[in-house]
């Protein structure tokens, strides 16, 4: 196994940590980030690859900003509990094809830090934010975000070297969301993407409740046994008239979509991936201070033919290091399902037991 023996003291002390820090958003909700406890306040961070999404075109840069969500996440959550988390980054790329299945990308370190009492009402506040944040696939009403919010965006973009951009311009936003509707449809033909979704998706609460992971139907509104059976005969969703019906349903759950953003800048190895993911879960948090919510279109990113068609529709500078690498909408729902997490411990690495997969 790579790194060192845990600390069992240590153990006791980072699980109050992940606690919170889990619930970070990840691919599939996929949870793939593990945690080794060295001392009680030092540990290693790892990607556990079998919990990766290698089969889509840009799943493996997406790895690392996951990690870089999971950097900023644990961030917020230490601060609120008195710590400055202090990294040291490893900015190897991931072999999904190694023998080694766990990538370690960071070495973290909590430090005391003394916070006035404002300060510590404000960390107090971000931690609530983490808590309350939801991917929201509900419909979103018609109701513009203000400008403040789309300008504080802009600003945390800016600050870390990226670019948001958002548009409420209904053909383009109608553009947009029919290019990611098509998506699914042809990932589905893909047999490796299609292997991939079908290992997490969550057809009934039952089985979203025992594995507390993946994307649960009730998450995603579609009725559990429909989604079932749509996923499992896939030849039927380009037959006329059966095929029109389950498009209908999957579409239907994207009423509501009148504005949307994405995020352009540096996006040319692992160092980049990492900080595209601290930047867009910063933007994530502040939106949702705000009451704005999201729902990332991933599939238009990572699917080539949907990434040159919502490129060109926005008319994203990419090349040279550079690309359109995040795109969601966003607006006001209601409050949105919670997608269920694992438990603390499954989260924390022990060589001393089999690792919870």
């Amino acid at each position: 196994m790579n790194g060192a023996t845990p600390n069992p003291e240590a153990a006791v002390v980072w699980s109050e940590i992940v606690g919170d820090a889990r619930l970070y958003p990840s691919p599939h909700n996929s949870q793939p980030v593990k945690l080794r406890p060295t001392t009680a306040r030092t540990a290693e961070l790892f990607y556990d690859l079998d919990l990766g999404l290698p089969a889509e075109s840009f799943g493996i840069p997406f790895a690392h900003v996951c990690a870089g969500v999971f950097l900023e996440t644990l961030r917020v959550v230490a601060l609120a509990a008195g710590f400055e988390a202090r990294e040291t980054l490893d900015h190897a790329e991931m072999d999904f094809e190694g023998e080694d299945r766990l990538h370690r990308f960071a070495r973290v370190t909590l430090v005391p830090v003394e916070l006035d009492p404002e300060q510590k009402l404000e960390a107090e506040i971000a931690l609530e934010r983490i808590r309350t944040r939801r991917t929201s696939r509900r419909p979103y009403r018609r109701a513009s975000v203000p400008a403040e919010a789309i300008a504080a965006a802009e600003r945390i973009c800016a600050d870390a070297g990226y670019e948001f951009r958002h548009t409420g311009d209904r053909a383009l936003v109608r553009r947009i969301v029919h290019v990611n509707q098509a998506t699914l449809f042809d990932d589905l033909e893909n047999d490796a993407v299609y292997d991939e979704i079908m290992t997490w998706l969550r057809f009934s609460k039952r089985e979203a409740a025992e594995r507390a992971d993946g994307l649960s139907a009730e998450a995603m509104l579609l009725p559990g046994r429909i989604l079932r059976f749509a996923m499992a005969h896939r030849g039927m969703w380009r037959a006329p008239v059966v095929g029109a019906a389950i498009r209908g349903v999957y579409l239907n759950t994207m009423r509501g979509v009148h504005e949307l953003g994405w995020i352009e800048g540096p996006f040319d190895g692992p160092r980049d991936y990492i900080e595209a993911g601290r930047t867009f879960m910063r933007v994530w948090l502040e939106l949702h201070r705000r009451g704005v919510v999201l729902h990332p279109f991933g599939t238009v990113i990572t699917n080539p033919r949907s990434h040159v068609l919502f490129a060109e529709a926005v008319g994203a500078r990419e090349g040279e290091g550079r690309m359109a690498w995040m795109l969601f909408r966003l607006g006001y729902s209601a409050y949105p399902p919670l997608a269920l997490r694992r438990a603390a411990e499954a989260m924390i690495l022990d060589d001393r037991k089999e690792e919870t997969r």
